[in-house]
């Protein structure tokens, strides 16, 4: 009777904790309180004292870490190195180029004191860096033997101009890594353009298990400078489009801005051509809103920083016993390179820990009782679909990597799905509204002139052309909107 009582008050915790951790809003209900409730309650950021800023917790910075090892490898073995510039930039280098200083010039946050001194030249923080980097490209490049210059860093920016604070997707100072390469040719510089993009395509697709589409902006949506701009493109669960990473060529503009020369093999003095490309940790927050849940956070197995958590379910008389058989697998699993957490914390039920780590999105658990120890089993529970599968011990190993396989599949296919139904092709300018309003992307054909593009803006109350796909079919008849003769086909939707 006692044991019973004791087992029936650990229940009515469980069932209060649970119900104080738990997310209280479901995500088809209020998107965006759920989210909210998800960043804070799976302990992945907090807000500081200063206003639009986020502090990143260990279960967020560690996502970021994990994308910054897999691209940080891309990277590096086509050849670029990484390096570290300074954050304050004189207000007469971010002035230099005009079209530049004119796109960032809103958000930009000024240093005009130290201490009691007032500045000579006011000092902006880094909003990007094309103006630092490029004085001393000046200084580096002479001959075509000092090109390419493949240069990356991995810094924070700070973009003091927005509406509305949103963790990971719009905060004043943000985590990302920008790429700025310099080479002796234009095809040599669009190719660098086309391999950072897509090695951002496989980074997203593949390790976040989150589908793009890849193409090119408009010269109205375009990089403040460059040439053209490229991008991908994700589509997220409340009906909005988010720019997940961009590459650029900026051609020779500020090679002239800032005398970047060089000496080419035909002993004539050329300037160099640009590329720069970025992806920040607003991926993060693209990662919690395509997969997340009702219970949760879900992450994808390829970027999750725990694979898997083991929780063992224990009594007085075989407590020693099942966590001994829960350390064993643990070191099963590490030796196969998996992150695994062993959650024998006491004080707390089962169903307690179940709940914690859905919240924090783990791919995987395991369970094992004084039954699973006797019958030499296990049961695995996956998180993006909360299945259970009872296995065989021995065929652990087997069993863990097929599901966490499965897992990564099946989170791509959902996204995937969703994004081809949410992108909707029109053939008249009623149908575009119509599926603008219905909180989905239209795909249509498009002049690309920039008065019809803020046209189309002004009459859907805010939707943007997203990009122009690279995969295209002839595009034969008319604008939608304007009806002029039409160029391409566009896909327009709201963006964060």
């Amino acid at each position: 009777m006692e044991q019973k009582e004791e087992q029936s008050n650990a229940s009515e915790r469980s069932e209060t904790r649970s119900q104080v951790a738990g997310l209280s809003v479901k995500k088809s209900e209020g998107f965006n309180e759920w989210y909210n409730q998800i960043v804070l309650k799976a302990d992945m950021i907090d807000y500081s004292s200063v206003s639009g800023c986020i502090i990143f917790k260990p279960n967020s910075y560690s996502i970021w870490e994990k994308i910054q090892k897999i691209f940080d490898d891309k990277i590096k073995r086509s050849g670029h190195k990484n390096c570290y510039f300074p954050m304050f930039i004189p207000e007469s280098l971010l002035k230099k180029e005009a079209e530049h200083v004119k796109g960032f010039n809103p958000e930009v946050a000024w240093v005009t004191k130290a201490g009691d001194t007032e500045l000579n030249e006011k000092l902006a923080i880094r909003p990007t860096s094309e103006t630092i980097m490029y004085e001393s490209y000046a200084k580096w490049i002479r001959s075509w033997r000092d090109l390419p210059l493949l240069l990356n860093q991995w810094n924070s920016v700070v973009r003091w101009e927005f509406k509305h604070a949103k963790p990971f997707l719009r905060t004043r100072e943000f985590l990302w890594q920008e790429g700025h390469t310099a080479h002796a040719t234009r095809e040599d510089a669009e190719r660098e353009v086309m391999q950072q993009l897509f090695e951002y395509v496989d980074l997203i697709e593949n390790f976040m298990a989150i589908p793009v589409i890849a193409g090119k902006k408009t010269d109205k949506e375009k990089f403040a400078g460059a040439d053209y701009t490229t991008t991908v493109e994700a589509f997220m669960p409340d009906g909005k489009a988010l720019q997940m990473g961009t590459s650029h060529l900026l051609g020779q503009n500020f090679a002239k801005v800032f005398d970047i020369k060089f000496l080419d093999k035909d002993e004539k003095e050329k300037y160099v051509w640009q590329t720069s490309w970025g992806l920040s940790t607003r991926t993060i927050g693209a990662i919690v809103m395509a997969h997340g849940d009702d219970k949760g956070l879900v992450l994808p197995p390829k970027i999750a920083p725990v694979h898997i958590v083991i929780v063992p379910i224990v009594f007085k008389e075989n407590k020693e016993n099942i966590i001994a058989k829960a350390k064993e697998i643990v070191k099963k699993l590490k030796a196969k390179n998996y992150s695994v957490e062993l959650d024998d914390r006491d004080g707390y039920t089962p169903g307690w820990k179940f709940n914690e780590w859905e919240l924090k999105g783990v791919p995987l658990r395991i369970e094992i009782g004084p039954k699973d120890v006797e019958a030499e089993q296990l049961v695995l529970a996956r998180r993006d679909n909360n299945e259970k599968t009872t296995i065989k011990t021995k065929d652990l190993e087997k069993k863990v990597e097929q599901t966490l396989n499965e897992i990564q599949d099946n989170l791509f296919k959902k996204a995937k799905e969703y994004l081809t139904k949410s992108t909707v092709e029109v053939h008249n300018f009623n149908d575009f509204v119509n599926v603008i309003k219905s909180k989905k992307m239209a795909k249509a054909l498009f002049c690309g002139h920039d008065e019809c593009e803020s046209s189309i803006k002004n009459k859907t109350e805010g939707a943007t052309c997203r990009c122009i796909p690279f995969e295209q079919k002839a595009a034969k008849g008319n604008c939608v909107q304007c009806g002029k003769e039409a160029k391409f086909w566009a896909v327009f939707g709201k963006g964060y």
